[in-house]
């Protein structure tokens, strides 16, 4: 997109915190005003995270006003809120590029920039980085400033708390600023609180109610009395003005809640408490989607958006879903209302993520077996595992990458005790833009190493239909369905269907050949058999719908009539569903050649699903491509005894 650097005169002076700095205090709102609106302007036409980026706008600039950036440093929680950052360290100009095939992250990430000091995609890690970065600092007896910025929600991250925790008993100077965005904690705000916060944030008052706090000690007979009312008024104030005594407890010295939409005032406090000793939490109040009218009214819907959405419209586009095949989260929400209606039994479990995952529409409908967590995935596992003691049928919906951060309690609380929990896994494979940190490549692998586990990946929207409603009432134990995000392929879908556990579908029969197909892939699978019938093969395509248990006495025969095994996932190719069919070859003495294709051994990088395929020879035509190669390479080798069981 072509930028007119007219319209944003005084941004376009500032290519580091450096430049930043050298304008006046009063002329801040213009670099907040149009440093808004250039988020606004870019990301209305190239897609990106929003409502967050807004949001920090002028907490951003006052950061980098104030600390000496990058000697000080700042470690942002959950990087989408970084954009305002990325914009004032050096890479204003490649903004346009964000989320896109070799353009910047849309989360932080060290190799991009030296101001981004700890990469983050999940939520709740900054404190316990910046806790980390002010430990090595202090060992290594350097001078500088460490601050983290938390909020949208990851002050719900039990990550988080122990963080807080462990900040109070080091007492190492570390400073967290709470943006609070009405997501985590709704607390009581007034103009006597912000002064109170402002007041006692001065040296010149702390040092006074020092003074009368050690006065005491003359009085011997009524010190202690008076210090107990003292305590009783100060911490009395606090609890009732603020929400500052739970931070307090932690050990943290608290301030706010102020707005954090006020530049001047927080540059003015970030001045007062920079240099304070100990653990300091800022509370800060800020509005998601700040001064864009759509995303303030609705910052659900706008905390990231496609490039198709422009800035005059006030919603999403309406798209004629007539036309359009639903996505596999609207099809499991639909599926799970239609479940949740007729077995009360059932109770949808998420962490932080009932929008994303198709459960928001439930949650008014069954609001008391609808259970949002908050980030807080270890413990959703755990949760429904209790609930699973007691004879409820728990699904447990989260994004694959999130999983991850839950994987001891799937195994300790779930697994190890075979208890009946449904993880309906979205997000499977690789999902595009969000790059890394969200690409759900590894569920395959680790759900797959767990005794007890069942682990399922359906081909389109009926299977996931099918799967999920056959786990809930045919499988026993803890039950794994994967799947994709974005639009199904746009399959007929009816009523429920069982699945019978550990039966994979040949899909064409074929000879030589046979494609053993996970998932979404077995839709690229198909599409690549009809390359390949115009170079003369025929393959035989499974739907190899088990990862976990595997078809043995199918892929027995096909090991058996196929000199050529070919099997494809959106996963990990360590551990995953190709290195199951590895191991069973190599158990009973098979000696076909075996391909597997899926993810490489390194973090994928950014950029549409169909670009990510293509780079890694996972859509239709590098598939057919690499078949071909193969079936040409066995022809040339003169090897043509079918491969046997010994």
């Amino acid at each position: 997109m072509e930028i007119n650097k007219e319209k944003y005169k005084t941004l376009w002076k500032i290519d580091t915190p450096s430049d930043l700095r050298k304008f006046k205090p009063e002329e801040l709102d213009i670099v907040c005003n149009e440093l808004r609106q250039y988020i606004i302007d870019v990301i209305t036409s190239v897609g990106g995270h929003f409502g967050a980026n807004l949001g920090v706008v002028e907490l951003t600039v006052a950061l980098h006003y104030v600390f000496d950036t990058p000697k000080d440093k700042i470690v942002w929680d959950t990087g989408h809120q970084g954009y305002p950052h990325k914009v004032l360290t050096g890479r204003r100009d490649l903004l346009p590029t964000i989320r896109q095939l070799g353009g910047i992250s849309g989360f932080l990430k060290r190799e991009e920039s030296q101001y981004d000091v700890f990469g983050a995609g999940h939520a709740s890690t900054s404190i316990s980085a910046a806790l980390g970065i002010a430990t090595a600092r202090d060992l290594l007896n350097q001078d500088f400033k460490v601050v983290a910025v938390i909020g949208d929600g990851a002050l719900t991250g039990g990550l988080a708390f122990e963080a807080l925790n462990n900040c109070g008993y080091q007492k190492r100077d570390i400073i967290v600023v709470f943006n609070d965005n009405g997501i985590s904690i709704d607390p009581n705000i007034s103009a006597i609180s912000s002064y109170f916060s402002e007041i006692f944030s001065k040296r010149s008052v702390s040092s006074i109610r020092d003074k009368i706090w050690n006065a005491t000690n003359i009085f011997p007979r009524f010190g202690d009395r008076l210090k107990e009312y003292l305590s009783r008024i100060e911490g009395g104030l606090k609890s009732i003005m603020t929400p500052g005594m739970l931070f307090e407890a932690f050990g943290f010295n608290y301030f706010g809640p102020i707005n954090g939409h006020n530049v001047l005032k927080l540059v003015k406090i970030l001045y007062q408490i920079k240099n304070l000793k100990g653990p300091i939490l800022l509370h800060i109040m800020t509005e998601k989607g700040k001064g864009y009218p759509p995303a303030e009214s609705d910052s659900t819907k706008l905390h990231a958006i496609g490039k198709t959405i422009k800035k005059e419209q006030v919603a999403i586009e309406k798209i004629d879903h007539k036309k359009v095949a639903p996505t596999y989260s609207d099809v499991f929400g639909n599926a799970m209302m239609e479940l949740m209606e007729k077995d009360e039994r059932i109770v949808a479990i998420s962490a932080a993520m009932l929008s994303g995952t198709g459960l928001l529409p439930l949650a008014s409908r069954f609001p008391k077996r609808v259970i949002d967590v908050g980030i807080a995935e270890g413990h959703a596992v755990t949760y429904a595992s209790g609930m699973a003691t007691q004879g409820l049928i728990p699904v447990c919906a989260i994004y694959s990458t999130f999983l991850q951060r839950a994987f001891d309690h799937t195994i300790h609380d779930c697994a190890l005790q075979n208890l009946h929990v449904v993880f309906a896994l979205d997000r499977a494979g690789l999902v595009g833009e969000d790059g890394p940190t969200h690409h759900g490549t590894f569920d395959l692998a680790y759900m797959r190493l767990i005794p007890n586990m069942i682990v399922t990946a359906p081909k389109d929207e009926q299977e996931l239909r099918n799967l999920l409603y056959s786990a809930i009432y045919h499988y026993p134990g803890p039950v794994s369905i994967r799947y994709p995000r974005g639009k199904g392929v746009g399959a007929e879908l009816g009523g429920f269907e069982t699945i019978p556990l550990g039966k994979w579908e040949v899909l064409n029969h074929g000879k030589e050949v046979a494609i053993l197909a996970v998932g979404k892939m077995v839709s690229n699978a198909l599409r690549a058999r009809d390359v390949l019938y115009g170079n003369g093969i025929n393959p035989t395509i499974v739907y190899a719908r088990f990862i976990k248990p595997l078809d043995t006495e199918l892929l027995w025969q096909i090991l058996e009539n196929h000199k050529i095994i070919v099997t494809i996932e959106d996963g990990t190719i360590i551990g995953g569903f190709g290195s199951a069919i590895a191991e069973f070859i190599a158990q009973n003495n098979f000696e076909n050649k075996l391909k597997i294709l899926g993810i490489p051994d390194k973090f994928v990088e950014h950029g549409t699903q169909d670009e990510l395929h293509s780079l890694l020879g996972l859509n239709p035509e590098g598939i057919a491509k690499m078949v071909s190669n193969l079936v040409s390479n066995l022809a040339q080798s003169k090897v043509y005894s079918f491969a046997s069981n010994k």
